[in-house]
């Protein structure tokens, strides 16, 4: 064991631990572990990086112009800030994970996961120059790893770039579910079938119809994640405490976002109010509701499927077979596609009213609760990315559709009859409705029995191709309406 101390006392650290005492008390302050994202954590190492290599720039420009002269300003050494250079780059790949230990929920406004960072940051590099961990008289955690640095710029700036790079996984999960979609939509163009309002039999309408309104969702989804870029890009890395730079280089404040931005090859900018951009997070709140409506989609889309997949229709629909169902019930499968999307939509939904209540927290010149603002939005990206992903994978490919079935079912359904009232008129048609409705049979029979319309003259108008045309034209009427007899 290693003693480390801070400005409350000391505590006994593992020596093997690349973290240090602040984690340690973020650990115990913090006792429900709440994972920490692994996406957030590479991308304060991503951070730390490109402030490593501003630093690195700063010092050459300083030296530059005014060469030898002494510069009250804290430098830390080349092959020191060397070290943390590599780290950096290995922690913005997931390297080290294993040692950030400060739960997803905590306090301090994203302090604890700061300085867990900086505890690996400065432990690692000190191995790297052949110092022991805990030695911070050569790599300090605040000191150095921390240098022109301050939680309230680094931890939201990191957040945004992970929350970025997963908004383009999320813009492409989506996209590869509309296409499979649609290419049901256009494989069931002309697969009749009944539309339903309030749950009850209404009008003619297809399978290519009713998968076009899921395609036409899915690419409003997409366009509307493709402009969250432009909202969620504004970062106030450079801002220091509350936006106001103190303690930093106005070189650092100018270049550390451009170097970012290369790093990243995210389309990140510095804001002009980097005041407004500590304060506020009414960006995160406007990203989250636009997940949100992508939520509602899916979960719209999914119980439409597991409806028409049910036991308690004609089954015109089987979803592929995923596991089995029951301990008990032989042969049962379940819908545990849609159930996990569905479940998972309402914590997205859940996580939205977090989002939005505590980001209307915050207080002054900045807020205390973006560790869990952070994680719930993350938590939302991946769970809609996991959602995309299983409905690709597991649902729409392998889901059948039965057209004879479907037909079947148009034909001796009496709201076919609504596809007859522009060429027979209300009342004949509700005459061949009820007629159905109380023999069980199907049109083509019930109208033998009442001897309405001609049957050649019948069929004509109820091809496929006529029933699912927008509308109506006089031309389509010509020669086209039969003659009733009279009764």
């Amino acid at each position: 064991m290693r003693i480390e101390k801070d400005l409350i006392g000391t505590r006994e650290i593992p020596d093997e631990a690349l973290y240090g005492i602040h984690s340690l008390r973020a650990k115990e302050n913090f006792p429900f572990f709440s994972p920490f994202p692994v996406e957030w954590y590479c991308a304060v190492g991503t951070v730390k990086l490109a402030v490593y290599q501003t630093i690195e720039n700063f010092y050459l420009a300083t030296e530059k112009k005014f060469g030898h002269k002494k510069v009250l300003h804290k430098v830390i050494k080349a092959e020191e800030l060397k070290a943390l250079i590599e780290v950096a780059s290995e922690m913005a790949e997931g390297k080290y994970f294993e040692h950030f230990i400060v739960p997803g929920i905590s306090g301090g406004a994203g302090t604890s996961i700061n300085m867990n960072v900086n505890e690996i940051l400065a432990n690692t590099a000190l191995l790297k120059t052949g110092k022991l961990r805990g030695d911070y008289t050569s790599i300090d955690p605040i000191e150095d790893a921390n240098l022109y640095q301050s939680t309230n710029d680094v931890i939201p700036t990191s957040l945004k770039v992970a929350v970025i790079r997963l908004l383009e996984d999320l813009e492409n999960s989506i996209n590869n579910l509309r296409l499979q979609v649609e290419t049901l939509e256009k494989e069931h163009r002309d697969t009749l079938r009944i539309a339903y309002t309030q749950m009850q039999e209404a009008v003619l309408s297809s399978y290519g119809r009713l998968f076009s309104t899921y395609n036409e969702a899915l690419l409003r989804d997409w366009w509307r994640i493709s402009r969250c870029f432009e909202r969620i890009k504004t970062v106030n890395l450079g801002g220091s405490a509350v936006g106001t730079a103190i303690t930093v280089p106005r070189y650092m404040v100018m270049e550390t976002v451009k170097t970012l931005q290369k790093l990243t090859g995210l389309p990140i900018t510095r804001a002009e109010n980097l005041s407004d951009a500590t304060s506020n997070l009414d960006s995160l709140v406007e990203v989250h509701a636009t997940l949100k409506a992508h939520s509602v989609n899916l979960e719209k889309i999914v119980s439409d499927v597991r409806l028409l997949g049910s036991d308690l229709g004609p089954k015109e629909m089987t979803l592929p077979q995923k596991q089995p169902g029951s301990t008990i019930i032989p042969g049962k499968v379940n819908p545990v596609i849609v159930e996990f999307v569905v479940s998972a939509m309402h914590k997205v939904r859940a996580n939205d009213v977090l989002i939005a209540s505590l980001c209307s927290k915050g207080c002054l010149d900045l807020n205390a609760y973006i560790p869990a603002i952070g994680c719930a939005m993350l938590e939302s990206i991946k769970l809609l990315i996991a959602a995309n992903k299983t409905l690709l994978d597991n649902l729409f490919t392998g889901l059948l559709i039965h057209a004879e079935k479907a037909m079947k079912k148009v034909l001796n359904s009496p709201s076919i009859t609504t596809a007859l009232l522009a060429y027979i008129g209300y009342n004949t048609a509700t005459r061949l409705a009820l007629e159905m409705k109380e023999s069980g049979s199907d049109i083509y029979q019930a109208n033998e029995k009442l001897g309405l319309i001609e049957e050649a003259a019948l069929k004509n108008l109820l091809e496929p191709s006529k029933l699912l045309k927008e509308g109506y034209t006089l031309s389509d009427m010509i020669n086209t309406t039969p003659e009733i007899p009279e009764n």
